[in-house]
């Protein structure tokens, strides 16, 4: 198999390299909260950070005087092998300090924060230092709104178009532009993101939670991210604004970001008419309403606080598994087991395609249930035209065709996925949880790996098939997967 000699591998080297250079400055920063809270494990951070960044200059170096020319192939290249090497080089610090000792688990713990999945192997997370929590959860913020898309500003240095690295990473069928330029979207997307990241932060701050707390979980949840700083997640803080704040931004961070700038810019109607976010809401309010209910009990008299409780919890939760985001306040293994159910559909589901949530994204639920209803209709009038529509236009039938086939490789992903996981020795009950939420940048899955266990003693084997599930989910199957074929490397 020859590989196209017109492959860019050195533009690939120097684009590699100068995120390296991003990620030093990253880990810099983790360096500084160490000095801060004077703590030891600092220097780690700093020896990583020079690991980073001489290898960074090399990359860089190597690619000096490369064809400012990136195709589609290179594109998904990129967006793939950049996951893998920010987690290669953002696990140094947890395994050289030995906070995390095993080379597989802290690999498998520093994936899941870049690809935002919350999934986590650590028994005691409030044994880590500050800095190490800060890390942690900055790989969340890092990896949010895509490592690929904070750095589309840096295409125009090198005189290439950041289009086709836009198209291998961004979700969903649709894409709405907010700029005609790719790296303007990209400058106005991560606007909107540093905006809810402050904003919760400092209403965090307000409802009683440290400084430090608050930008950790802000981190999380903004980022759909999910790694707290407490072993009991949110639940630790039995606050109810606290916990009402982390909804409402969890809310918000599975809504398509650029309906933000549509509402900065008054179009305000572009907002209101807007079926993915009508459905969003729906199906999460619909499920959150069924929970409150299964945990009432009716045989005895409710008290406005036992409601109100309840509802928190069961919007709380099911915001967490819809939106991605994996934060809990309760131990859903302890509800009715329909509830399961439920928060598996909606792990599946997933929110808004734009936002920094994982899982199938609603705009393709919509259209497949769409499609399904209407060709139930044409087998009753066969003679009907009955078009698709999204947002009041038509849906191209090779568009209709690109959903089905995402859905259903979805779908055979997490059959395959399972088949894999119980293979390896992990239980039936943890590998459909397991695989569902890797593969939709959850966190929590079912049993021993639901949301008061965790990834610790699933066998190695399993650790590094889900990391391989998130970069999988995170980068929405195809574009990882297109690598594995031979017709990728030729001409």
């Amino acid at each position: 198999m020859a590989l196209d000699k017109e492959f860019n591998f050195r533009l690939i080297f120097r684009f590699f390299g100068t995120l390296l250079l991003l990620e030093t400055v990253a880990l810099l920063s983790a360096a500084l909260v160490a000095l801060l809270y004077r703590e030891y494990d600092g220097f780690y951070f700093l020896i990583t950070a020079g690991i980073t960044f001489i290898t960074g200059i090399v990359g860089v170096l190597v690619g000096l005087r490369a064809i400012p020319m990136i195709d589609r192939r290179e594109g998904s290249l990129v967006v793939t092998l950049i996951w893998v090497v920010f987690s290669f080089f953002g696990l140094l610090p947890f395994w050289i300090s030995g906070s995390i000792p095993s080379f597989t688990d802290a690999f498998f713990e520093t994936i899941s924060g870049f690809t935002t999945t919350g999934a986590s192997i650590l028994n005691n997370i409030e044994e880590l230092s500050h800095c190490m929590l800060f890390w942690r959860s900055l790989t969340h913020w890092i990896g949010g709104l895509g490592i690929i898309v904070i750095s589309l500003a840096l295409l125009p240095v090198f005189g290439v178009s950041g289009a086709q690295l836009f198209a291998a990473e961004s979700a969903g069928p649709t894409k709405d532009k907010i700029h005609p330029k790719i790296n303007e979207t990209a400058k106005r997307l991560f606007l909107i993101y540093i905006i809810l990241t402050v904003s919760e932060t400092i209403l965090l701050r307000l409802g009683g939670m440290g400084w430090f707390d608050a930008v950790c979980h802000s981190f999380g949840t903004v980022a759909t991210g999910g790694f707290s700083t407490k072993q009991a997640s949110v639940g630790h803080w039995d606050s109810p604004y606290i916990q009402y704040v982390i909804s409402i931004f969890m809310l918000l961070a599975g809504v398509n970001f650029s309906l933000y700038y549509f509402g900065f810019k008054n179009k305000f109607r572009k907002i209101m008419q807007n079926e993915e976010l009508k459905y969003y809401l729906i199906l999460l309010l619909s499920f959150s309403i069924i929970v409150t209910l299964s945990l009432l009990d009716f045989s005895t008299t409710s008290s406005f606080e036992k409601i109100e409780k309840a509802w928190r919890e069961a919007f709380f939760n099911v915001t967490a598994a819809m939106t991605t985001t994996g934060f809990a306040t309760a131990d859903y293994m302890n509800w009715k087991a329909f509830t399961w159910i439920l928060l598996l559909i909606a792990m599946i589901t997933g929110a808004s395609a734009g936002s920094t949530s994982g899982a199938v994204k609603m705009i393709r639920v919509v259209i497949v249930v769409k499609y399904c209803y209407y060709e139930l209709r044409r087998i009753i009038h066969p003679n009907a035209v009955i078009p698709v529509k999204y947002n009041g236009h038509l849906v191209n039938e090779d568009v209709i065709t690109k959903v089905l086939a995402f859905v259903i490789l979805y779908l055979i992903t997490i059959a395959f996925g399972i088949f894999i996981l119980t293979l390896s020795g992990m239980p039936f009950q943890e590998s459909i949880g397991g695989l569902i939420t890797c593969l939709g940048g959850v966190g929590p899955g079912l049993g021993t790996v639901g949301p008061a266990g965790n990834f610790a003693a699933i066998p190695e084997f399993s650790k590094w098939f889900l990391s391989f599930i998130m970069l999988l989910g995170r980068l929405e199957l195809f574009t990882v997967l297109v690598l594995f074929t031979p017709t990728f490397w030729r001409k």
